[in-house]
């Protein structure tokens, strides 16, 4: 099961390095490029400009030097905030030099390889969801709403079964996956996590199945909401 996991994804680190590096653009429009890039939360300098999403309070917390590592303890550990948000705090810390806590995670992100382009669904654990059709529009869904409150759990469990058996990536975030390739990314307080492979083979794995379903049962239901939509 794991190794079908990770059949396309047995790459050593000295590979992944020597391959290109974030900030990637799979889309067309150069916002759907920038929200892509900013799903992952490896580039904290995307975050700065007051547009980009991280409420002005936090930011002090998250770019203070020295850092206050007391202060981004509690914003990391605190499950009210933005998963995203959470997810920088827990950057700063490792990079400072402390200590955090395995596999807490945060964010779940879905990438598939289509022949028409890259679809990305991504969720986080506050409730809030972006999806990136292939054709660079996007819906939005801030915090938890009725329609996602029972699938957000269900994809979570599912991925954390994953991330309890993984071990972090300590490479680069590698390019959207190829045409026919599906690839989960699962944000945690220690880092990326990431599961890849052929998409029928993944949707049939034990433990990259659920995954499947569930991020695609979100992706129809966001879809068919009626919420913000960015064209």
């Amino acid at each position: 099961m794991l190794k079908r996991f990770l059949a396309a994804i047995g790459l050593s680190a000295t590979t992944a390095a020597a391959s290109a590096s974030p900030p990637y653009a799979p889309y067309a429009d150069d916002a759907a490029n920038s929200i892509y890039n900013m799903l992952f939360c490896d580039l904290p300098a995307l975050f700065e400009p007051e547009a980009a999403g991280v409420p002005a309070r936090w930011k002090a917390t998250l770019q203070a030097e020295p850092a206050d590592r007391e202060a981004l303890r509690a914003l990391a550990e605190n499950a009210g905030h933005d998963g995203r948000v959470r997810a920088l705090a827990y950057r700063r810390l490792r990079v400072s030099g402390a200590t955090v806590p395995r596999g807490v995670l945060l964010g779940v992100i879905t990438e598939v390889g289509l022949p028409q382009g890259l679809d990305t669904l991504a969720a986080f654990s506050e409730g809030g969801v972006r999806y990136l059709n292939f054709s660079g529009k996007m819906v939005f869904v801030e915090g938890a709403v009725p329609q996602t409150r029972e699938l957000l759990p269900r994809l979570f469990a599912a991925a954390q079964v994953a991330v309890d058996t993984l071990k972090p990536w300590a490479a680069a975030r590698r390019a959207p996956p190829a045409n026919g390739f599906i690839r989960f990314t699962f944000l945690t307080s220690d880092g990326m996590y990431f599961g890849e492979g052929p998409i029928e083979a993944m949707a049939s794995d034990g433990m990259g199945g659920p995954i499947v379903r569930y991020a695609t049962e979100l992706m129809q239901t966001v879809v068919g909401m009626d919420l913000h939509k960015a064209d």
